[in-house]
């Protein structure tokens, strides 16, 4: 009996085509249902992370931008559209560009708005990268959590993979779409690094001209007043770091948070540092892993970054299905390894199902199975080059 239920996990091979569509069906479904809770919760009184994308909007059509970053103005607005909490902005300033068309809309209707239109930017990057897989990517939990809270993981995660996906086809456009991080840098970390590694210097060009143009563009869009003003906020996420409770790094999905809690703040910047560094060596070392083959080393990279940023939750992570994608893929090309298609049903669900056991727990497990992504990835390399190419069944 005990071997029997081994063999279930080891080999899986209950899990078929047809049941990955009737459980992706009966998830889009539970899915629906959930975001329609969290919607009635972010017009409730703690609001959502959306309102800080909100305020700074409204301070851009008000003809006050350098208010996105004024904290009382931005509670006043915020709290002037219902709930009784509101969210600082934190991001730079050319994220102004993206966030005021959606607040010239009531915040209700602005919620929708912008979970729509960044998710069907998000789907459709991952989509056109693996167009076999379009229902994997339209109900994958990571999507879900991102959604409930309104925030900016899916624009970003469309940036990374989109940008990761047209690398080898479109440079230009590739680099252009990672230089547009600018408005989460920190999700760029190993990006310059891989590039350069890499010799893709049209991309790397392409990265650095569209960062510094937006930079150069909002300066001149907002006003110098603005600039300095985000260096205020810069205030803002010190503290939120320096006396965040134990709660606020459960929420947190990376090494660093977890370490935090449990090991305290120098223990936790040390071993961020020496991860950090240690990303940065495999995403560079990743091309003579995958013999230049840019989505591979790509989605290396990907899977690296969940691990290499500090400030990371969960609600980042949309960025995540190309690498478990990218899994699926060489694995119906050349073959499921032993244990591999029970590890890829869990890293898919991890995003959503980590954050929501990381309180109960107390730990979020998110960056154990951000390093089995990464692992399977770094294994998958060799296996696929030993293989060679095969048909997809």
């Amino acid at each position: 009996m005990e071997g029997g239920a081994i063999d279930f996990l080891r080999e899986a091979r209950w899990l078929d085509a047809k049941r990955v569509r009737g459980y992706g069906v009966l998830i889009g479904i539970a899915s629906v249902g959930l975001l329609i809770v969290s919607w009635f919760q972010a017009m409730g009184p703690q609001g959502s992370d959306f309102l800080a994308f909100w305020g700074a909007g409204r301070a851009v059509l008000e003809a006050v931008p350098q208010a996105a970053y004024d904290l009382e103005w931005q509670a006043r607005v915020q709290t002037g559209a219902g709930p009784s909490e509101w969210f600082a902005f934190v991001n730079p300033p050319p994220f102004l560009f993206v966030a005021a068309p959606f607040a010239a809309l009531p915040y209700p209707l602005a919620w929708i708005a912008w979970n729509a239109a960044t998710y069907a930017l998000w789907a459709w990057a991952a989509i056109k990268a693996f167009p076999r897989l379009w229902l994997l990517v339209l109900v994958f939990p990571g999507a879900l959590i991102a959604a409930g809270h309104a925030q900016n993981g899916f624009l970003t995660g469309a940036l990374l993979v989109g940008g990761v996906a047209l690398l080898d086809r479109r440079p230009l456009i590739a680099g252009a779409l990672l230089g547009a991080l600018v408005i989460k840098p920190h999700l760029a970390l190993l990006v310059p690094f891989w590039l350069a590694a890499g010799g893709r210097w049209r991309a790397f060009a392409a990265a650095g001209a569209i960062a510094l143009g937006l930079l150069a563009m909002s300066w001149l869009a907002f006003g110098s007043a603005t600039m300095i003003g985000y260096t205020s906020s810069w205030e803002a996420s010190a503290a939120i770091m320096r006396f965040g409770d134990a709660d606020f790094f459960l929420r947190m999905a990376t090494p660093y948070s977890q370490i935090r809690i449990h090991g305290g703040e120098t223990l936790a910047a040390g071993a961020a540092a020496l991860l950090a560094l240690a990303m940065i060596a495999l995403a560079m070392r990743g091309w003579r892993r995958f013999g230049q083959d840019g989505l591979a080393s790509g989605a290396l990279v990907l899977a690296a970054t969940a691990i290499a940023s500090p400030y990371l939750f969960n609600y980042d992570l949309p960025f995540l299905i190309l690498p478990i994608l990218w899994l699926v893929r060489e694995a119906l090309r050349h073959g499921f390894r032993p244990w591999e298609k029970t590890l890829l049903v869990a890293l898919w669900l991890a995003p959503y199902a980590t954050r929501a056991m990381a309180l109960p727990l107390g730990l979020n497990l998110m960056p154990l199975a951000s390093a089995v992504l990464l692992w399977l990835v770094w294994t998958r390399g060799a296996a696929s080059a030993q293989q060679g190419p095969s048909p997809t069944r």
